[in-house]
C-alpha cells in the first residue's frame, strides 16, 4: 500500500514538473510574441514621415514623448491606437478615452495604411532609436571649398604644348649630340667630366635651345591669361558655409519635398527666391530636432523668428532677425536670366541647372553658368509644342524653314543677344 502511495505521488509529481515547464514555455512564447521585432532605422523614416510634426521621443510637444512606450503599452494595444484610434475609443477602451480627454480632446491622425511591419519597425525605434552619425568636420572648414564640385580637368592645348616641347628637346638632343661627337672625333682629348661640360655649355649656347624656350614660354603665359581671363566670374564648386546647416538631402532627398515649396519664386518671378524663416517654421513649430544635428541648427531658427520650443508658443514682442545666407549661385549684372520662364513655361527641371541638390548635405554651384553653357542648352534642348496651337503654328513654320521635325530654342530666337543682353 506504501509503495503504491509512493508510485502515485512520484507521478502526480512528474506531471506536476511536466505542467510547469508547458507553463514556463508558454510564457516565455507569448512574451516573445509580445516583444517588438523591428528595424529601427526603418521606424525612424516612419516616424519623421508621420509622427514627427506631433511627437518627439523624449519630449511632450502636441503629443506625449514616445521613448519607451512600448514599455507603457502592449504591442497590441499600440497597434490598434496607430491604426485607428477614433474607432478604438468608439469601443470603450478606458485608456484611450482617458489620454484622449488627457490631451484636451486633440484628435490623431489614422493611419490604417501602416501595416504590422511597419508599426514594428517603428516601435522598434521608440525602444532603440540608431544613434546619430557625428556630423563631418569637412561642414566646419572655410567659405569657398568644392568638396563634390566640378572637377578639375587639363584642357587638350596643354598635352599639344607638352608634346610639341618634348619633340623640341629631343631633337635640340639629337643635334648637339651630333657636334659634340664631331668635335671630339677632332682629335681633343678629354675626361667624361669635360665632356658634359661642354654638352651644357653647347645646350645654352645653342640658339634652337633659346628660341624655342622663349616661345614655349611666350605660350605658357599666353594660355594662363587666356584661360584666367575666361574663368572669371565662373564659381564653378564653390560652395560656401552656410549659418545654418540645411540639408538639402534630408528635405528634398529624404523627406522628398519639392523645390518649389520653399523657392516659390520660380513659377512666377525672374528669381527662385530665398524662403523666409516663417516657411521654415511651417514645418519646424512641430519638428524639433533634426536627423542629423539635434536640436542644434534648428534652434538657431527658433532664435531668429523668436519661438519657445517648451512652450510652443511666438515670443510678443521679439526683435526678430534675418537669417544672412550666403548666395551661391550669382550672374553677371548685364545677363539676365528669368526662373519663370524656364520652370513654368518650357518645363526644365531644377536638377537641370543646379544639379542633384536632393543628394547634396551642402549645396554647392553644380554648373558653369557661362554663356557657352547657356548657349550648348539653348542648341540641344528641344522646344515643346503639344497642347499649345501657337506653338503648334510655330512648329510647322521653323520646321519647314531650317527642314526638320526637332525645333530646338535657338530656332526660336534663344541665340538672339538682346533676349539675354539688354
Amino acid at each position: 500500500m506504501t509503495l503504491d502511495r509512493s508510485k502515485s505521488f512520484l507521478t502526480a509529481s512528474y506531471f506536476s514538473y511536466v505542467l510547469l515547464a508547458i507553463a514556463f514555455f508558454a510564457g516565455v512564447s507569448l512574451r516573445a510574441q509580445d516583444a517588438v521585432v523591428g528595424d529601427p532605422k526603418s521606424g525612424k523614416k516612419l516616424f519623421n514621415t508621420n509622427c514627427a510634426a506631433c511627437h518627439t521621443l523624449d519630449r511632450k510637444v502636441i503629443g506625449p514623448a514616445l521613448r519607451d512606450v512600448t514599455k507603457r503599452r502592449s504591442k497590441d494595444w499600440l497597434t490598434l491606437w496607430i491604426k485607428d484610434n477614433a474607432t478604438f475609443r468608439a469601443s470603450g477602451d478606458a485608456d484611450a478615452t482617458a489620454i484622449f480627454e488627457e490631451y484636451s480632446g486633440s484628435v490623431m491622425s489614422a493611419f490604417p495604411f501602416l501595416s504590422d511591419k511597419d508599426i514594428d519597425d517603428l516601435l522598434a525605434y521608440t525602444e532603440n532609436p540608431p544613434k546619430k552619425k557625428a556630423v563631418s568636420a569637412a561642414s566646419d572648414q572655410g567659405a569657398g571649398t568644392s568638396s563634390g564640385g566640378a572637377e578639375v580637368s587639363i584642357h587638350w592645348s596643354w598635352y599639344f604644348a607638352l608634346a610639341c616641347a618634348l619633340l623640341y628637346i629631343l631633337y635640340v638632343l639629337v643635334r648637339i649630340k651630333g657636334a659634340l661627337r664631331k668635335r671630339l672625333s677632332d682629335g681633343a682629348s678629354s675626361s667624361f667630366s669635360q665632356e658634359v661640360d661642354a654638352f651644357i655649355r653647347s645646350i645654352f649656347s645653342n640658339r634652337y635651345v633659346l628660341v624655342g624656350l622663349v616661345l614655349f614660354l611666350v605660350f605658357c603665359g599666353v594660355k594662363s591669361c587666356w584661360d584666367g581671363a575666361l574663368s572669371l566670374g565662373v564659381d564653378q564648386g564653390y560652395q560656401p558655409v552656410q549659418p545654418i546647416a540645411f540639408s538639402h538631402k534630408v528635405h528634398a532627398g529624404d523627406n522628398k519635398i519639392d523645390c518649389k515649396y520653399c523657392h516659390s519664386g520660380v513659377r512666377t518671378s525672374k528669381t527662385a527666391g530665398i524662403p523666409s524663416v516663417n516657411v521654415c517654421m511651417n514645418c519646424h513649430k512641430y519638428i524639433q530636432e533634426g536627423t542629423l544635428t539635434g536640436k542644434k541648427e534648428i534652434d538657431k531658427i527658433y532664435q531668429a523668428i523668436g519661438f519657445d520650443p517648451t512652450t510652443s508658443t511666438y515670443i510678443d514682442g521679439y526683435d526678430r532677425k534675418a537669417v544672412k545666407w550666403v548666395r551661391i549661385h550669382r550672374l553677371q549684372d548685364f545677363v539676365y536670366f528669368n526662373h519663370s520662364q524656364h520652370v513654368e513655361v518650357a518645363g526644365l527641371e531644377c536638377a537641370k541647372c543646379h544639379g542633384p541638390v536632393d543628394k547634396m548635405d551642402e549645396v554647392y554651384q553644380f554648373s558653369e553658368l557661362t554663356m557657352g553653357w547657356c548657349v550648348e542648352c539653348h542648341r540641344t534642348t528641344e522646344v515643346k509644342m503639344k497642347g499649345n496651337p501657337y506653338y503648334e503654328k510655330i512648329h510647322s513654320q521653323l520646321a519647314k524653314k531650317y527642314g526638320t521635325e526637332k525645333v530646338t530654342v535657338d530656332m526660336m530666337g534663344g541665340l538672339e543677344c538682346g533676349k539675354c543682353h539688354y
